[in-house]
């Protein structure tokens, strides 16, 4: 029988297709989607069920949501430095977006396979749910001031590699943001329904 939890409704709403960006603002109003489902999964979970580490995995909920915390700071920093380079270069953009098919290929082959995390952006454990979801909502906010200048400039020359996916623009590194706290949400939700049975 199906779970009829908010959570596990929440996971289900996030059925967001990823990879079927058109444009930057594609880009933004998935991840705001994505971001209401992430706070409706961790809005109401207690000190002791964030702290529980079921049997068999790596991290807590709290664990893995202050990775998802460290991991935004990196890419809003990589981010912001590819957005001004891409200002400085001037070119105007076209006002459209493409996923190229070797990133969209990367992109579905990691969809369904386990990835450990460089150690770099591992959580120390000693971070609260709160704390950590304060820090995601002061990099969404520096992301969302990048956006004008995403939208204005032309930045698919200006790339920084991803451990995995390879050489990403800026605008590439937010759409791998997107399915990185989408996987992450889906986890913290299959694990709060085993911490509370």
């Amino acid at each position: 029988m199906a779970s009829t939890s908010p959570h596990a409704a929440a996971v289900r709403a996030c059925k967001i297709k990823l990879m079927k960006y058109e444009s930057i603002g594609d880009i933004y109003t998935a991840h705001d989607k994505i971001r209401e489902n992430f706070l409706t999964v961790a809005h109401d979970i207690s000190a002791d069920e964030a702290g529980t580490l079921p049997d068999g995995e790596k991290w807590s909920i709290q664990q893995i949501i202050e990775h998802l915390a460290i991991v935004e700071s990196n890419m809003l920093r990589i981010c912001m430095k590819l957005t001004d380079a891409a200002r400085e270069a001037g070119k105007p953009a076209s006002g459209t977006f493409a996923i190229s098919p070797e990133f969209g290929s990367k992109m579905a082959s990691i969809a369904d396979i386990k990835v450990d995390a460089p150690e770099r952006v591992y959580p120390t454990g000693d971070v609260t749910v709160s704390e950590s979801i304060d820090r995601l909502e002061t990099s969404t906010r520096s992301l969302m001031a990048l956006r004008e200048a995403l939208e204005k400039f032309e930045g698919t020359d200006q790339t920084f590699p991803h451990p995995f996916f390879g050489e990403l623009t800026a605008a590439e590194w937010l759409v791998v943001r997107g399915a990185h706290e989408h996987r992450h949400t889906r986890q913290i939700a299959r694990l709060l329904e085993r911490v509370r049975n």
